[in-house]
């Protein structure tokens, strides 16, 4: 946690002085990796609590988010990352597990920069990361984070989007077809957020970004009250039904803050292809699909 403070530091310092939206913007070439190291029981027991994950069992499909959260801050406070970290709002993730992963297995995890997009509300960075158990590649995702600032001119310049998450020689079955709209999944439970939950999310994750924190902070940067986090919600929308995602490819989108105190509902189809998190008024917070893969083409 030392070194995470110490980038978390950097990026308040770094912040002002970064201007986001530079049409020379390029990112920075680094792939940072920390050796294989095994899963501390005691911080993934209490992300299993905050995150409503069951005590024992695989590894929960989002933990290695958590665990390389450290190396990905470290590159995005870093002077050669074009975007300044404060403010950042994550708006999607996409997460694929090779195989289950035990808490006992060490992990090796590399993080990347892999894209920089030009988005209607501002600039859209992609980040990477990958887990791998003895060389094996057994996790891997990506991860859109939102700079949100005025664009210079009406035209926006051509995006450049990453690869896809799906790993080489990875076929999968798309689940978008057919699929339920997420205001229209069936309500499956309903949740009250309390107004803290940012607090300790963030202590538990390590994810202290102020908009998350108090309302005072989360003002400065265009949020009327603290939102929860996006991972904080994917994690406890996969939690409640027992990580059934199996060995499927998520992709959650964040398509509107949820603002702390709220209450919730948690929505999903009976085939475990869609979920959804809606708010009182059926605004959609969250919407998910899980793309199952197709039989044989899981790596060794």
């Amino acid at each position: 946690m030392t070194s995470l403070s110490v980038s978390l530091a950097r990026g308040a310092l770094t912040s002002p002085f970064k201007r986001a939206g530079r049409p020379d913007a390029t990112l920075p070439p680094d792939r940072l990796t920390r050796p294989a190291a095994p899963v501390a029981p005691g911080p993934l027991t209490a992300y299993g609590r905050i995150c409503g994950f069951p005590e024992s069992g695989p590894l929960p499909l989002t933990y290695p988010h958590v665990l390389a959260f450290p190396l990905t801050m470290r590159l995005m406070t870093g002077r050669a990352f074009p975007l300044p970290v404060l403010g950042l709002v994550h708006t999607w993730i996409e997460i694929t597990p090779h195989r289950t992963v035990e808490p006992n297995e060490p992990l090796e995890l590399t993080v990347y920069a892999a894209g920089l997009t030009a988005h209607r509300r501002g600039t859209e960075v992609t980040m990477a990361t990958e887990a791998r158990v003895g060389g094996e590649l057994v996790w891997e995702s990506r991860s859109g984070y939102l700079s949100r600032h005025r664009q210079a001119t009406a035209d926006t310049p051509p995006t450049r989007r990453s690869a896809p998450a799906h790993g080489p020689g990875t076929a999968a079955v798309s689940a978008t077809s057919g699929l339920t709209a997420p205001e229209d999944l069936p309500a499956i439970a309903e949740w009250r957020l309390p107004g803290d939950l940012g607090r300790r999310y963030g202590a538990v994750s390590g994810d202290r970004n102020p908009i998350h924190l108090h309302p005072l902070t989360a003002r400065l940067f265009g949020f009327p009250r603290a939102i929860a986090h996006g991972m904080w919600t994917v994690a406890h929308c996969l939690a409640e039904t027992g990580d059934a995602a199996g060995l499927g490819v998520i992709r959650a989108e964040f398509k509107a803050p949820v603002l702390l105190p709220a209450t919730v509902t948690y929505a999903a189809d009976a085939a475990g292809s869609a979920f959804a998190l809606r708010g009182p008024t059926g605004r959609v917070h969250l919407a998910g699909t899980v793309t199952r893969q197709a039989r044989g083409s899981r790596p060794g």
